[in-house]
């Protein structure tokens, strides 16, 4: 099936261009025109469940380019929880070591969420929650997945790309795989399709 509806996509992500590029859709990116660590601080300040910050952060990032054009806007955001808690990105291979010495052998949970607006309006949102399962890993090990990654593993929240080296210490994943690489990409296509008819 081809997807004819063109989109622009709010995203600096490298991994959500390839994984929809992937898919065979058409569409653009562009930056998202909102500070998103600072609305990120604003919701958590409202004590909202952080399960849902990723659905709010969509929103906001599909709004923000969405004021622009008459197009299609996608906003997408990941989030990481680990032991009711909310996971942030190593700024560093060092802070990478300890987050990983930390999911060693334990679960957490990644939860994406995506946002479709159009003529600053919201048409259309979808929220998708997967539990990862880490192998129980020693010193050595993680020293020797950090050095093979390289510091490209800081782009991402858990300090593992499951489409890359990821498996080699991921035990076992329950839920979407797409949602893992941060965009619930089977509910999305649902909505372009319904969105042809």
């Amino acid at each position: 099936m081809t997807f004819r509806k063109n989109f622009l996509l709010a995203s600096n992500s490298s991994s959500r261009y390839s994984l929809l590029k992937g898919a065979g859709l058409k569409f653009q990116t562009t930056r998202p025109q909102c500070d998103e660590e600072l609305i990120k601080q604003k919701l958590l300040n409202l004590k909202i469940n952080i399960k849902n910050l990723p659905k709010y952060l969509a929103k906001e990032k599909a709004l923000s380019v969405s004021k622009k054009t008459n197009s299609l806007v996608v906003g997408s955001d990941t989030v990481i929880i680990f032991q009711n808690t909310l996971i942030s990105k190593a700024k560093n291979l060092s802070e990478a070591k300890k987050k990983l010495q930390r999911l060693s052998g334990k679960k957490h949970k990644i939860i994406s969420a995506v946002s479709v607006c159009q003529k600053e309006k919201q048409i259309w949102c979808c929220k998708q929650e997967s539990t990862i399962t880490l192998k129980k890993l020693n010193n050595d090990q993680i020293d020797e997945y950090l050095k093979r990654a390289g510091k490209q593993i800081l782009s991402s929240v858990g300090c593992y790309q499951a489409e890359k080296l990821g498996p080699q210490i991921i035990k076992s994943i329950k839920g979407d795989f797409f949602n893992v690489l941060g965009f619930p990409l089977f509910p999305f296509l649902s909505f372009l399709s319904n969105k042809e008819k």
